[in-house]
């Protein structure tokens, strides 16, 4: 069963974390469900797939009233970030999906109709959510063409989806930040070769969230990044060799 824990908390903002499932089949990869609240509100970002909806919602409503979710933030479009849209809609018929314009005609083959999604231009957005301002960051290319993650700037996390993900052996699922960052980076290696497509894309978005203060990296899958390893993960990233791949 997946494990509902807080990992930020100031006054009524909030950020939690629905990480891995030690229990999970492992022919279906493990993911990170991350939320954000603020007052009666929530976002909940990368929802997961329809397989893992049960543990997700299960391991929620243990802790939250998971009607309160008001809002999904879909970084892409791929089936274990948001293909359990539709039965997220049924816990609440008017939640809103923020996600990249070019996914607003694909991701209602998962559910939702016009009114259910709000596009992000590429350039990214603010997201005015109750008493704070979200930056959308670009992320095209990294690994999909339509990306982007998620900055809070009152907790100085930023939701990395898939960049920072580290595919670990079955048994380790036990842990919610890394520990031993040079023992972790090398389940991340061949990940980031294979499924970021672009050098340029890359260095950009180093560049970028390099100029952040950022005390977490969450990414979707794996282990959260957190104090001087969040430096350590940008700096790997920007020297990593992309778009490759590799026995």
């Amino acid at each position: 069963m997946k494990k509902f824990e807080y990992i930020f908390t100031e006054g009524d903002h909030k950020w939690a974390v629905v990480s891995r499932d030690p229990d999970k089949a492992n022919h279906i990869i493990d993911t990170n469900e991350y939320l954000i609240l603020d007052n009666n509100e929530i976002i909940i970002t990368d929802p997961g797939g329809v397989e893992i909806f049960p543990s997700v919602f299960s391991s929620i409503s243990r802790e939250i009233n998971p009607k309160n979710i008001k809002y999904i933030f879909a970084s892409h479009q791929d089936p274990d970030i948001i293909s359990s849209l539709s039965l997220w809609l049924e816990v609440n018929s008017e939640i809103k999906c923020y996600t990249s314009w070019i996914w607003n005609t694909f991701l209602p083959h998962f559910g939702g109709n016009e009114k259910t999604f709000i596009s992000i231009p590429d350039k990214g957005q603010v997201i005015q959510f109750n008493t704070i301002e979200l930056e959308v960051i670009p992320a095209h290319y990294l690994h999909s063409s339509g990306n982007f993650h998620l900055y809070d700037p009152k907790a100085k996390i930023l939701f990395s989806g898939d960049i920072g993900a580290a595919l670990l052996p079955f048994g380790n699922r036990e842990s919610l930040f890394v520990g031993d960052f040079d023992e972790h980076i090398k389940y991340a290696t061949k990940f980031h070769q294979r499924w970021m497509g672009s050098n340029e894309a890359k260095n950009s978005w180093c560049e970028h969230v390099s100029k952040l203060p950022i005390e977490m990296l969450c990414p979707q899958h794996g282990l959260i990044y957190a104090g001087k390893d969040v430096g350590r993960f940008i700096n790997w990233f920007f020297e990593l060799e992309v778009g490759i791949t590799s026995d």
